[in-house]
């Protein structure tokens, strides 16, 4: 007996519908088109979101390792604690007649200095030792990459100390430096990397921008033009910011609401500190825009102290840091120069940062160094009257310092942070 047919209604639910039929065609289609795609989707392990995945609050945030660290400093050990102590089996760094970049303003022994104690001094911390500069490695750091020192002319002094640092061990055909108006390029070919200088002594745009002229005593900043500058440091992979001596004009600093070419310039004069928080707000709202901070990092050296009173500590009335051969060995001094109002600005404003600044907190530090300044002994560009030449105190800078020197630490502290933060 044959088996009864199907009747129309089976094969009529056994047919695939038209709605069907188009579903599984267009998913055959997906996937051969996109088969490896869809591969690679599902073959990851599904991911479950958890409580501690959340994002955190600004307050809360923590950084993830730094580029280009490599280490990490003992626990608890501030490296800009410490005192300075005498080592000539490690110092000088390098010697000043080797290292072709020092500006004749910076090399004491060529314009006679007598002494050279002022390069034995070692920087020791408290609670741990600072890790040995080390060119090669930081050489390599730099490879396909731009290194970027801004500011004033303590921070060229900053600058060059790094080239000089790192210069002997590149041949002499695979480096150079130029200058082009504000900014100074030394390269080193071999590893296609340029550490720069620019000059920005307040950062903002001033009336003291020009590189070779800015001796102007009525100094005038405009608000709200980082930019002006900020465009030529696009694209460094390191930074490294300073700004404060040319802000000490007072009480007060100029600062001009409109543009260097209006015909009527409308000034106001705020305190210097409150100046100081416009610009250094300027600085953070510029590199939070322009800069990675899985990529690339930022640093902000602390204000250079100066030593024209030798009252403070414990010298006679009228004289500085001229003939000045030891430092203060008082833990606790801190020169008037260092407005300690200027130190809270910075601290209240990169607390508050949403990107990771490295301070580099030279300034107590440097404080015990009252004899590492160039003094008499530097290139001076206007010649010397009879009145100064009978009192050397007259003339002596107190402000900048000889090469190798003081700088040369400074440079190892960046070199610490930047690898062991």
């Amino acid at each position: 007996m044959k088996p009864p047919l199907p009747s129309s209604s089976v094969l009529r639910k056994a047919r695939l519908s038209p709605y069907l039929f188009t579903l599984l065609s267009f998913i055959v289609f997906v996937a051969v088109l996109y088969g490896e795609d869809l591969f690679c989707i599902f073959s990851q392990p599904l991911q479950f979101v958890s409580d501690q995945d959340q994002p955190v609050s600004k307050t809360e945030k923590k950084w993830e390792k730094l580029p280009f660290a490599i280490g990490k400093t003992e626990e608890g050990c501030d490296v800009f604690s410490g005192r300075w102590v005498r080592d000539e089996s490690t110092r000088p760094l390098y010697q000043e007649s080797e290292c072709p970049y020092i500006q004749p303003q910076l090399t004491c022994q060529e314009h006679g200095r007598p002494d050279k104690e002022y390069q034995y001094r070692r920087w020791q911390p408290h609670d741990c030792s600072l890790p040995s500069f080390n060119a090669t490695l930081m050489l390599e750091t730099l490879r396909g990459k731009r290194m970027m020192f801004v500011g004033d002319s303590l921070n060229r002094g900053q600058y060059v100390s790094f080239v000089c640092l790192l210069h002997s061990i590149i041949p002499e055909d695979a480096k150079s430096m130029e200058t082009f108006d504000s900014l100074t390029v030394f390269t080193a070919k071999e590893y296609n990397a340029t550490i720069e200088f620019y000059w920005a002594p307040f950062l903002l745009e001033s009336n003291s921008d020009n590189a070779v002229i800015h001796r102007v005593s009525d100094r005038i900043v405009r608000k709200g033009s980082i930019n002006k500058h900020g465009r030529y440091w696009k694209g460094a992979d390191i930074l490294v910011f300073n700004t404060y001596l040319w802000w000490m004009t007072g009480l007060k600093m100029k600062i001009l609401l409109g543009s260097f070419d209006d015909e009527v310039k409308e000034i106001v004069e705020p305190s210097t500190e409150d100046a100081y928080r416009m610009a250094m707000k300027s600085m953070l709202r510029w590199v939070r825009k322009n800069m990675d901070p899985k990529k690339t990092r930022v640093f902000f050296t602390s204000m250079s102290p100066s030593h024209g009173k030798s009252v403070e500590w414990g010298g006679e009335p009228g004289l500085n840091c001229y003939n000045e051969t030891t430092p203060i060995e008082d833990p606790n001094y801190w020169g008037s120069d260092c407005r300690q109002s200027i130190m809270q600005v910075i601290g209240e404003v990169f607390d508050e940062s949403k990107f990771p600044i490295t301070f580099l907190n030279i300034t107590q530090l440097s404080n015990y160094r009252k004899d590492a300044h160039t003094s008499i002994y530097k290139k001076q560009w206007n010649p010397l009257t009879p009145e100064q030449l009978a009192n050397p105190v007259s003339y002596a800078d107190c402000v900048h310092w000889c090469l190798p020197g003081l700088q040369d630490t400074w440079n190892e502290l960046l070199f610490s942070k930047l690898f062991y933060p």
